[in-house]
């Protein structure tokens, strides 16, 4: 077995400011290991003397040797010395100071074809680095957000934490937001609920997810809305689910289409208080048309209330639930768009006898939301933050929707007919040009403006050329150069042919 008098091979000497000396001398007795400088079965110098050559410590010195021996580089025979360990290639293995690897052939493996066909259509949003631009569909007013009132929120709840709330939270979500969300749907949108029956989820998106996955089974119809939301009638289809486009008139989803196309449907999606994307209400002969369907088909019906609480014509409409008397109807909220997009919390009010059963499933998906986030918003609830918030942002909405209307009145004429929207953050523009809007929206697109054409919402039915203008978030200043530079879009008809 190899001796060694003196030890030369550490390629630098420590420097004196460097403050964790044990992780350089590890770092450096590793590597001379990896390089085959140090071969196995070679004898090491005494922690001792090694503390003497590099004028370390020999407490340094020892914790480098227990984190060598430890991951299996070195070996100590008491009464003998410290070796470097046997079983260790001969040679030199790779590091970042040797010579690369040999090359590997590249691999093979892909995406299954499961996922290949489910995401060919999803577009990944760009994380956004302005806020307020027109004529941006999914943002809430956030320059308008009391962050300042948050964050003392925050810094209140986190002071006051218990050390529980750091431990493992609730897969059904933290009580007491489960107890504010169920009083505040229940004064706001007429949900009739307990506590028990919220279960928080990561987003609206995510409780979509979660339906599609546990209520659904490969092959299991579903009616949707058509045009509709993407981002529901996606999920369901890669959930397994054969999508049914049901066409939208004034009155929300036609039921009676509906029924001839799957009468035996497991499941309808539907925004019955603000119809994405065209706005319209559910009226109260098909909101019951709904619930007799699904009472006899023993089927789920899904109701997802994005931006319901946004209403300037009157109070507003109660949700679908609030009719519902055979605990067919499963309600879908969010509070991304009540305050703001990076707030990823959402929840479901779910019939009794499914609670168990998606706190379970809400396990298997990420273990429970993040507590400390609930907590902040559940303080934010209770001491009435959130009640005025919104109250704040439907007059403050609804004076953003009339300058847009009257910018477009304006500016427009001929061009554009803008629908004065009774609720939400958006609203439709009819096409008066004659062109696709597809074209349109490209053009305005490379003028600078966000901006969907309306056609991306179709599954199957035709509709007249639209374009979504969200105004939400939109200052009345951003709102009309808005509608000046959508103006000089739709009157290039070399560009939009």
């Amino acid at each position: 077995m190899p001796k060694m008098e003196t030890f030369q091979d550490l390629s630098l000497h420590p420097s004196t400011n460097q403050k964790e000396l044990w992780r350089w001398l590890y770092t450096e007795l590793r590597a001379a290991i990896l390089d085959g400088r140090l071969r196995a079965g070679t004898r090491l110098p005494s922690t001792r003397s090694l503390a003497v050559q590099y004028e370390l410590s020999r407490g340094t010195v020892i914790t480098a040797f227990d984190q060598l021996q430890a991951e299996g580089y070195i070996r100590t025979e008491v009464g003998s010395g410290t070796y470097v360990a046997t079983g260790l290639p001969d040679g030199p293995l790779p590091t970042s100071r040797s010579k690369p690897a040999p090359a590997l052939p590249q691999s093979t493996a892909t995406l299954s074809k499961r996922a290949q066909a489910q995401l060919k259509d999803v577009v990944v949003m760009p994380a956004p680095h302005s806020v307020g631009k027109a004529f941006r569909a999914y943002e809430p007013a956030i320059d308008l957000f009391p962050a300042d009132l948050w964050a003392r929120t925050a810094a209140r709840v986190l002071r006051r934490a218990p050390r529980s709330l750091y431990g493992h939270g609730s897969a059904g979500g933290y009580q007491p937001l489960r107890r504010a969300i169920a009083e505040y749907v229940g004064s706001s949108r007429g949900v009739r609920c307990t506590p028990e029956q919220i279960i928080v989820t990561s987003g609206a998106q995510q409780a979509l997810d979660l339906l599609g996955r546990f209520l659904l089974d490969p092959g299991d119809s579903v009616w949707m809305e058509d045009p509709g939301y993407p981002g529901a009638w996606q999920t369901l289809r890669a959930a397994g689910a054969r999508i049914i486009p049901v066409p939208v008139d004034q009155d929300g989803l036609n039921v009676a289409a509906a029924r001839k196309l799957s009468p035996r449907a497991k499941m309808a999606y539907v925004t019955p208080a603000n119809q994405f994307p065209l706005g319209v209400t559910m009226s109260a002969d098909r909101r019951i048309e709904l619930l007799q369907w699904a009472a006899e088909a023993g089927a789920w019906i899904v109701e997802d209330e994005y931006d319901a609480e946004y209403r300037y014509f009157g109070r507003p409409v109660a949700a679908l639930q609030s009719l519902d008397r055979s605990g067919a109807v499963i309600y879908v909220g969010t509070f991304t768009k009540m305050l703001f997009n990076a707030l990823r919390l959402g929840f479901l009010v779910l019939p009794l006898r499914l609670v168990g059963a998606f706190e379970a499933a809400r396990t298997l998906v990420d273990r429970h939301p993040p507590t400390l986030d609930q907590a902040i918003l559940s303080e934010f609830i209770t001491e009435g933050h959130f009640g005025h918030h919104v109250r704040k942002m439907r007059q403050i909405y609804a004076e953003r929707m009339a300058v847009l209307k009257e910018a477009a009145d304006e500016h427009l004429g001929g061009l554009l007919d803008v629908t004065n929207a009774a609720a939400g953050m958006k609203t439709v523009a009819w096409l008066k040009t004659g062109t696709s809007d597809k074209a349109a929206a490209a053009q305005a697109r490379r003028l600078g403006l966000e901006m969907i054409e309306l056609s991306e919402f179709s599954i199957k039915q035709p509709l007249k050329p639209g374009l979504l203008l969200g105004f939400a978030g939109c200052n009345p200043d951003e709102l009309r150069r808005g509608v000046s530079v959508l103006a000089a879009a739709l009157r290039n008809p070399p560009a939009l042919r």
